[in-house]
């Protein structure tokens, strides 16, 4: 049987995690400050930005081109090797497609066999190839092929916001706070923290990104808020619900797609260009990677002009075999094109309005954060589903992410005016136990639909009838992510462990089919649950049937006829239950009720005797679940 755990968990400094929307933990656990600044960090799929604490405010730092924000774009010359990192990499996408690295983040920590890594594999230009089961990226340096893994090329990213916050401070920073998307599992946020790593940076903690923008909204909001977070950037969403009360950030729940976002949304014009290109010229530019990324260019151009205005002109000169192309992109079509993908974006707000049983009426506000916010069909299904509640645009949706963070850094630098902030947090998946000492992640109702993370081996228990021993099992998460589990036998103080130091096996398509399994087969765990709590009715009643029997013939009490018909209705009802293991409930019961009247005449006698029958038995409660 599996039982899914609330998990007491201290996040050290200000940061508290808990497996499910109703735990509670005594709080945090407090450390010293860090030595030396600390930044906060946006990596993001698109783009990257960073920010720091500093006299009492946040500082989003420029770069040398003077942008706030830079893309997260990475390019190799391939005869000279020299590497471009921001603007200079992505202006060369269209010249050098096969040798610019992009949207990795929807690539760490995951598995070469997962299908979004084998459909981004058909739209990227650059080559990704399996090396023992991770996707490499492969480019050539100084004319030879050379392999990176996806926390290497994100490294590269956090290398440079390093350098340009480095600068700007006038020293080298050496620590700092990243976010990731609240959905992220274990292994994508191990591989993040080691981009960190690889970049030379001390990573003191990871945040989840619509948690940092609830913060860079609510820092001054004194009055008790809740506050729904809706963070949709250029390759992730996510959707948090927060309570923000003088100070206290409490998430509880969050939901979202780990790949969904402003890219799939060109995607889908891209695709629809390709279509009208083939169709009205005979040409098949999907082969090409240079023309598309011309096309992908332009594509992005016309999809923020329509934020403004109602129709977009895209045009490419020399696209293909000297055609020069031209099309018009309309607010409509665009909207048509990404209906399926749009509406999508509601179910995680449903799913967490859902999970922390609130109406929609109960939302105070509604917080904004990414590029792709940008979309008036977003709002305008944002506004209809919320029966037109006011949408909070009040802080800079790019830079949102990096401010929260900014503040996280400031509180672990030892910045006075973040001291006061405490941040409650939640796990993205529920941990949990089965009944041999494994540890598995995930949302299923039965321990093999979901993830093993590992097990142990808890020893010394005396042999003892069942339902008898009490073991306690403790669940921490400390602040690097790292899960330890305890369990403890208090007659005997017998004690096991086992700490999950790396659960990143688990791919996110692994992740995203475990909550679509959790919806798709709600029924089905429901039939399981019933079905084990039959099955544990039953064998709790024939074990009490047959230790009461065992101890009347040992004083007595029965006849050798009456000793034989309690044998045989157990041995009969234990013969059926091994043979029935995935029987209905309702047959379950009446076997138990069968069982029940075969022996009924006996125990009726007994009762007639005045004696006192053993408790335990006659318990109306037989569920040792």
């Amino acid at each position: 049987m599996f039982w899914l755990i609330t998990i007491a968990i201290s996040f050290s400094l200000c940061c508290v995690l808990y497996g499910s929307a109703d735990a509670r933990v005594e709080g945090p656990v407090v450390e010293g400050a860090v030595e030396g600044a600390v930044v906060g960090i946006d990596l993001g799929t698109t783009y990257s930005c960073v920010g720091i604490y500093k006299n009492g405010r946040v500082e989003i730092i420029p770069n040398d081109q003077g942008n706030r924000i830079m893309p997260s774009y990475v390019a190799f010359a391939a005869d000279s090797g020299e590497r471009y990192v921001g603007e200079a990499a992505k202006n060369q996408a269209a010249v050098a497609p096969s040798q610019t690295i992009f949207d990795v983040k929807r690539l760490i920590g995951r598995r070469f066999e997962d299908d979004t890594v084998k459909s981004d594999m058909k739209l990227l230009p650059f080559s990704i190839v399996n090396q023992q089961g991770v996707p490499h990226v492969e480019v050539k340096v100084k004319g030879t092929a050379r392999r990176f893994a996806p926390e290497e090329v994100s490294a590269m990213v956090l290398s440079k916001m390093k350098d340009i916050a480095s600068t700007y401070i006038g020293k080298v920073v050496r620590n700092a706070v990243i976010t990731v998307p609240a959905y992220f599992n274990d292994a994508q946020r191990q591989a993040t923290k080691a981009a960190g790593t690889i970049a030379g940076l001390n990573v003191i903690r990871i945040i989840n990104e619509p948690t940092a923008a609830a913060i860079a909204y609510g820092l001054d909001k004194k009055e008790e808020q809740n506050v729904l977070v809706y963070d949709l950037g250029g390759g992730t969403f996510d959707v948090s619900l927060l309570s923000i009360d003088n100070g206290v950030f409490e998430v509880v729940a969050t939901s979202g797609d780990t790949h969904l976002g402003g890219e799939d949304f060109d995607q889908q014009c891209i695709d629809h260009f390709v279509r009208v290109i083939l169709k009205k010229h005979k040409k098949d530019i999907s082969k090409d990677a240079a023309a598309m990324q011309k096309l992908k260019r332009e594509v992005e151009k016309a999809k923020r002009a329509l934020s403004s205005v109602t129709q977009a002109q895209i045009e490419i000169e020399g696209l293909l075999d000297g055609l020069d192309f031209t099309e018009t992109l309309t607010r409509a079509q665009f909207e048509k094109l990404n209906h399926d993908l749009f509406q999508k974006t509601l179910e995680p707000v449903q799913e967490v309005l859902q999970a922390a049983d609130f109406k929609k009426s109960q939302v105070d506000e509604i917080v904004l954060v990414g590029g792709s916010r940008r979309i008036p069909k977003i709002r305008e299904l944002l506004v209809s589903f919320f029966d037109g509640k006011e949408l909070h645009s009040g802080i800079n949706p790019d830079e949102a992410v990096a401010y929260g963070a900014a503040v996280q850094a400031g509180i672990l630098s030892g910045e006075e005016a973040s001291k006061d902030l405490l941040l409650l947090d939640v796990t993205p998946l529920f941990f949990g136990l089965d009944d041999v000492h494994g540890v598995y992640e995930g949302e299923r109702l039965m321990a093999k639909d979901n993830h093993f993370l590992g097990s142990f081996v808890l020893s010394g228990i005396p042999p003892l009838p069942k339902g008898v021993a009490k073991v306690w099992t403790y669940m921490e998460i400390d602040h690097n992510g790292i899960l330890h589990v305890t369990a403890v036998d208090k007659a005997t103080g017998s004690t096991a462990n086992v700490t999950i130091t790396n659960s990143g096996q688990l791919a996110e398509a692994q992740v995203e089919r475990m909550i679509r399994d959790a919806q798709l087969f709600e029924a089905e765990d429901r039939e399981h649950k019933e079905r084990a709590t039959a099955i544990g009715a039953m064998t709790g009643y024939l074990d009490a049937l047959r230790r009461t029997s065992e101890d009347l013939k040992r004083q007595g009490k029965l006849t050798g006829d009456q000793y034989e018909i309690l044998r045989e209705a157990i041995r009969e009802g234990e013969e059926w239950l091994a043979e029935n293991r995935e029987a209905s409930v309702d047959a379950i019961r009446e076997q138990q009720r069968e069982v029940e009247e075969k022996v009924k005449p006996i125990i009726m006698a007994f009762y007639s005797s005045g004696s006192s029958p053993d408790d335990e038995f006659y318990s109306d409660d037989h569920d040792e679940l």
